[in-house]
């Protein structure tokens, strides 16, 4: 019997080890890499579950700051300028509305305001930062994360689609993914599938709009009155713009940056497949149908909403 089980636990420890490396070659994009994360954990679970959390935090941060390696810090700050404008928009708009669905459906206010915070500013990263100022605890957590990542997957997918589709270039398109797809990992996937410029551009309106989680999370305090509270400031968006400083400023680099660009880019795609491995029965459990169409109506709303503005704002 012991024997068995542990035959077992090794199997699964090697598919899921070979998964990862799969995830690695260049056959696999990033919405396949995140669709066999979810297949593993939804059949043989995830062996290294302890671990996913802290592995993807800290690769999702390596590959965005390899990403800087390849930018241009002129063509960064005139896409940050574009996006600017909607990103202040977006964020106070997406928390005023998922504010009141959380009201219209009942839920409760510390669930409906991470769920809101979440979609507004950078999905997960945004939640770990919001939930200790709220005290919120480990089922509202739990429910909030569980729709974004959801909702994520399935934007990871649909995005670079409805894309093409509209024949949106890479400027608008960029703008749209990293305003309207909730993580940082999924804005980058989605956007190094549709191309190169559409990637600069989305990471780069990504991370100014990670940014905002530092006053939103002052209002946070104020609002639910927690002002001891401290606010984590995403301090990797510090060496993402070092590393674009040293592409524009150093060429010369070139012969080494290359490399850290493609190591970034795989780095990225093995987040998605983490990420969706992290996706279990267990998780999804937790997910009451009130908080998940509340978030898929709030998602709707500034995804429309931003593509509109974007195609009427914003020519090819």
């Amino acid at each position: 019997m012991i024997a068995a089980l542990d035959f077992n636990t090794a199997f699964r420890k090697s598919l899921f080890i070979a998964g990862a490396l799969f995830a690695l070659t260049p056959i696999a994009d990033p919405p396949l890499a995140l669709l066999l994360g979810l297949i593993l954990s939804q059949t043989i679970g995830h062996p290294y579950k302890s671990y996913n959390s802290t592995a993807t935090k800290y690769l999702l941060q390596f590959s965005v700051v390899g990403l800087g390696f390849g930018m241009n810090v002129f063509e960064a700050a005139r896409a940050g300028r574009e996006g600017l404008l909607f990103t202040v928009a977006s964020i106070s708009l997406t928390l005023i509305v998922g504010i009141l669905l959380g009201r219209m459906f009942r839920i409760d206010k510390k669930t409906a305001f991470l769920i809101s915070s979440g979609t507004a500013i950078c999905g997960g990263s945004a939640i770990a930062a919001i939930s200790p100022i709220l005290k919120a605890d480990e089922n509202q957590i739990s429910v909030s994360l569980g729709i974004i990542f959801i909702l994520n997957s399935i934007a990871l997918f649909v995005f670079p689609v409805i894309g093409h589709q509209l024949n949106l270039s890479q400027s608008q398109f960029g703008i749209w993914a990293a305003i309207a797809i909730h993580d940082t990992s999924s804005v980058v996937g989605a956007a190094q599938k549709y191309g190169l410029s559409a990637l600069h551009i989305a990471t780069t309106v990504k991370l100014e709009r990670t940014l905002w989680i530092i006053p939103v999370g002052f209002l946070t305090a104020f609002a639910f009155n927690n002002r001891s509270s401290r606010v984590k400031i995403p301090y990797f968006i510090l060496l993402f713009l070092i590393a674009m400083a040293i592409h524009t400023f150093i060429p010369k680099t070139a012969f080494i940056t290359d490399w850290f660009v493609i190591m970034a880019k795989k780095g990225m795609t093995l987040t998605l497949f983490l990420i969706g491995a992290g996706l279990t029965r267990e998780a999804l459990k937790t997910v009451g149908w009130k908080p998940l169409f509340s978030g898929l109506i709030l998602w709707i709303l500034i995804s429309v909403g931003s593509l509109s503005v974007i195609l009427w704002t914003i020519k090819h």
